[in-house]
């Protein structure tokens, strides 16, 4: 009683978001208590305990993170939809709620909920109040979710994910995750509502350009997404079909009594009061049942109509049977921007059960022709409503019927969940990547960093040349085998003799296609996403001419100290590093050539490397400066990891010759641009 009264005024009452924050912590305490959901502040090792070897150790399935736009138990609607059919796919699936656990610690509170489903609901940990629709965190607050989310890949031992976000709120949180796809579920105008911070809208301009993919369910969102995003996909709402068929009534004769027409879903400023109040009006011998929680104070309108009832908000799973009461179904919007984008979950479930439905003419509607009764105008909408109750009489009332139901058959959730995997994990509209890889001798080393870009590039829109300067171990046999098993995307340039690291980068680059380029070291390991966290850095810094990761083992800033003694070990500690940073970049002087990458348009311009710094040694300071002599600036990306073994080529040169190679290429290096300064460590990563 006491949950459902405070679940009413939560929804209801126009309330601040600090106070709004207050009430829902406290309804979820009484949640808990109650035992409606299964939820703890020792989240993460609760999730690690709740996983099952199944749900951990199916490499075939990505993890899903929605990042929800409402609680799940709030309302279910597309965002849950979703979700559950992406866990009913067999995927591990954490969906993020919009209220927050009041704490001053990062992490988060878990609830499973489908004890047959890898099915979870997470609230993060914030300090202070905070709603996604009013406001954006502070700074404090944004790295308390930081935290959060790096708490939950860790504990769910999450490699490769699909970020799912549906409103502008998450888009800092979310998409700087190298090895997670980020997609926007454009599901409405979020300028139309009234309670959205203006703050958002510049925020969804960048998630519109920034994200992998943009899915959206309207045609006016797909053009207002096509503005700014590379790749938009429409998925319409549809009905969970079996649960609204329930309320179909095979008999074809009414139940004689008062004819009732219904309407379910919010009521809120998109609303059309006035018209129910005509409505009411004009059928003043039928009874208007309105089903939902009221903010905008329709009821205060319609209130001297007697045969006008608000009955308050109704679960879910109780739906149907107010659905079966229904002799006409309602959607009454008022036309704007935001209800011409919309595409009504509500139509598909009324025509699950075969009712008669009278829209105002939204375009979205169009799509079901003749299957409901649309009106233009308030005169237009009486007559149509008429017509609706007048329905079962006329011929072909009982086909009509039957073809609603046979239209929503092949609308359903499971369908569109079906469509956003397969949208969301199709990596190939992402931009082409070239990458050049010099190798000489030491064939382990090589096929080790081989592997790890096919290991951890999820995108196929990647294409890898292989250089070898001459090798005369079992390199260019091994290099043979590895081009032709996929000789679409791999390609080996065999050299007759040693030509230098420019000279072989030089040519690697000469035959690649990308948009981006990527110069790196034989002797280096790719962690899950490399190339998409440090392409993303690119499109949100347009001034940026060339960019390395972080690593464990390099001479200058790009280094950062990690444990471990092992590959695996650094690797774990890095991901831990990275995700802490996630969308933040280090400005550098100079980056070191072990692993970066450059747009097309910076190498269009700058062209290759020079050549004279043979065989090694300088190269890579003299193209930086290159660079920034061109306007473009360089820096290190924090949330991106590559593991560098550190000249693995020149150890085997010897010390002496090493040497020479250095002093050399450093006299050519100034006299072509005065005193060399000598790279730098971050302090925390003076090697020892």
């Amino acid at each position: 009683m006491l949950y459902s009264l405070l679940k009413r005024l939560y929804q209801w009452l126009p309330l601040t978001p600090a106070f709004r924050f207050r009430l829902g912590h406290f309804k979820r305490r009484l949640t808990r208590q109650a035992g409606r959901g299964q939820c703890a502040d020792g989240a993460p090792q609760l999730l690690t305990q709740a996983l099952s070897d199944a749900e951990s150790s199916r490499s075939d399935l990505r993890t899903y993170v929605f990042f929800g736009v409402i609680d799940w138990h709030f309302r279910h609607q597309r965002p849950q939809q979703l979700a559950l059919s992406v866990a009913r796919s067999g995927n591990k699936v954490f969906y993020i709620s919009v209220n927050f656990v009041d704490s001053a610690q990062a992490g988060f509170a878990l609830e499973r909920l489908d004890p047959a489903l890898a099915l979870y609901q997470v609230c993060f940990n914030v300090q202070g109040p905070l709603s996604i629709y009013a406001q954006l965190p502070t700074e404090a607050q944004f790295r308390q979710l930081q935290g959060g989310l790096r708490q939950l890949w860790e504990s769910s031992h999450t490699t490769w994910a699909v970020h799912v976000l549906q409103h502008p709120f998450w888009y800092r949180l979310a998409s700087f995750v190298p090895a997670a796809r980020v997609v926007y579920d454009c599901m409405d105008y979020h300028a139309g509502f009234s309670n959205t911070a203006k703050a958002h809208d510049a925020v969804e301009q960048k998630m519109l350009a920034g994200s992998d993919l943009t899915i959206v369910t309207s045609d006016f969102l797909a053009d207002y997404a096509r503005k700014a995003s590379r790749h938009v996909e429409i998925i319409r709402n549809a009905a969970e079909f079996d649960h609204f068929h329930a309320a179909f009534q095979p008999s074809r004769e009414r139940v004689a009594r008062r004819p009732v027409i219904g309407y379910y879903g919010a009521i809120a400023e998109w609303f059309d009061a006035e018209l129910l109040a005509s409505l009411a009006s004009e059928f003043d011998d039928c009874d208007v049942h309105l089903i939902g929680s009221d903010t905008a104070s329709v009821g205060v309108r319609l209130r001297q109509y007697a045969n006008v009832r608000l009955l308050g908000e109704k679960p879910y799973a109780e739906l149907p049977q107010w659905l079966a009461s229904f002799d006409v179904c309602l959607i009454p919007f008022r036309v704007n921007q935001l209800t011409l984008a919309t595409n009504p979950v509500k139509i598909y479930e009324y025509l699950s059960a075969g009712k008669p439905v009278v829209c105002v003419d939204l375009p979205e509607l169009k799509q079901f022709e003749d299957l409901v009764y649309r009106a233009q105008g308030v005169e237009d909408f009486m007559t149509q409503v008429r017509s609706a109750l007048n329905e079962s009489q006329r011929p072909g009332a009982w086909d009509l019927c039957q073809r609603r139901m046979d239209f929503v058959r092949q609308q359903t959730w499971e369908q569109r969940g079906q469509a956003l995997r397969k949208a969301a994990e199709d990596a190939g509209d992402e931009p082409l990547v070239s990458v050049v890889v010099v190798s000489y001798n030491q064939w382990h080393l090589t096929e080790r960093c081989l592997a790890s870009l096919d290991a951890n590039s999820d995108s196929p829109t990647l294409e890898i040349t292989v250089v070898d300067n001459a090798s005369v171990d079992e390199t260019p046999m091994r290099l043979a085998q590895w081009a032709e098993q996929c000789p679409q995307r791999r390609t080996v340039i065999a050299n007759t003799d040693n030509r230098g690291f420019a000279a072989a980068v030089n040519q690697g680059l000469a035959t690649g296609r990308g948009a981006y380029l990527v110069v790196m070291n034989n002797d280096t390991i790719v962690s899950p996403g490399w190339a998409r966290g440090l392409r993303r850095h690119f499109e949100s810094d347009p001034g940026l001419g060339l960019i390395c990761p972080i690593t464990n083992n390099i001479g200058n800033e790009a280094q950062v100290a990690l444990a471990g003694s092992t590959p695996a070990q650094v690797f774990a500690s890095a991901r831990h590093y990275t995700m802490g940073k996630s969308g933040q970049a280090l400005p550098l002087s100079i980056a070191a050539f072990f692993c970066v990458m450059l747009s097309r348009r910076v190498f269009d311009r700058i062209g290759g490397l020079d050549e004279r710094f043979f065989p090694g040694f300088f190269e890579d300071d003299d193209y930086c400066l290159r660079v920034k002599e061109a306007g473009w600036h360089i820096a290190c990306a924090e949330d991106v990891f590559v593991y560098h073994e550190l000249s693995a080529s020149f150890d085997r040169e010897g010390a002496v010759r090493r040497q020479a190679i250095f002093e050399r290429n450093k006299k050519l290096f100034e006299e072509k641009w005065g005193p060399w300064k000598p790279h730098v460590y971050r302090p925390e990563s003076l090697p020892n």
